[in-house]
Order: structure tokens, then sequence, then C-alpha cells
């Protein structure tokens, strides 16, 4: 499926009219509209539901029409593994998988464009993945 998959820091500078991200986000969210379908996943969604008190705000505030709520596959569970592995091997601290892996690993997977503001961690774990970035 082509499309974007919309990281929770690019909603969340749209729906806060964040002060140094707010025009950048929104900019970049309508071209990849305009390119074709958005979609978040389980990840983003709780990332983005701690702004808020009530899933039917939440809900409001990413409607299905436009973005396609997509699950997050088995596969994409697997591969974010794998690059946890190279992270802790690499001295990183953490004692879980991070979300950012997780989300990675399902956009490459699918074949989508990643449209987020952080991309060191993806670009490192995630070399053939598509991102939009500043």
């Amino acid at each position: 499926m082509p499309g974007t998959l919309v990281d929770s820091n690019v909603i969340l500078d749209v729906l806060t009219e964040d002060a140094d991200w707010g025009d950048w986000s929104a900019a970049m969210l309508a071209d990849a509209a305009r390119s074709g379908p958005l979609a978040i996943n389980p990840i983003i969604y709780a990332e983005v539901s701690a702004r808020f008190e009530r899933i039917e705000d939440l809900d409001e505030a990413l409607p299905e029409t436009y973005y396609r709520r997509l699950p997050l596959p088995f596969e994409a569970a697997f591969l974010t593994g794998q690059c946890f592995l190279k992270y802790r091997r690499r001295g990183g601290t953490r004692p879980s998988p991070l979300p950012d892996f997780y989300i990675g690993a399902h956009a490459a997977l699918a074949g989508l464009t990643l449209l987020t503001r952080v991309a060191r961690r993806y670009r490192s774990y995630f070399p053939t993945l598509r991102i939009v970035a500043p």
C-alpha cells in the first residue's frame, strides 16, 4: 500500500500548534496527503492519546477518513527485535524496544514513506526507508 505513515511528533506539532515545528509539520502533512493516503498504527495512536482525556476526542483529532488505521504486523515486531538487538550491541541502554523501532519497521515492511521530524534513529536502523524529515 503506497502512502505515508505519520509519526506522532508531526501530528502533535499540528494539534498543539507548536511554535517551532507546527508550520513545517502542517505543510509536510498537507504535501503527504496530496501524494497518497496517510496512515497511523496503534503505537502512533497511543503516543498521541497521551494528549487527550477521552477517546472520543482523540478519534475526532485522528479521523479515520483522514488517517488510515493500520495494524502492526508480526513481521514488523520481528524486525523491531532485530533492530533493538543492534541498538543494544551498539551501546543502547534502554531495556525494551523503543516505539521508534516499531514505527520504522512497520513503514519499511509496508513500503510506506515515514513522515517524522526526528529521523536519526530511523536512518540508522532502517537505511532503505523513505523518510520525509527536516
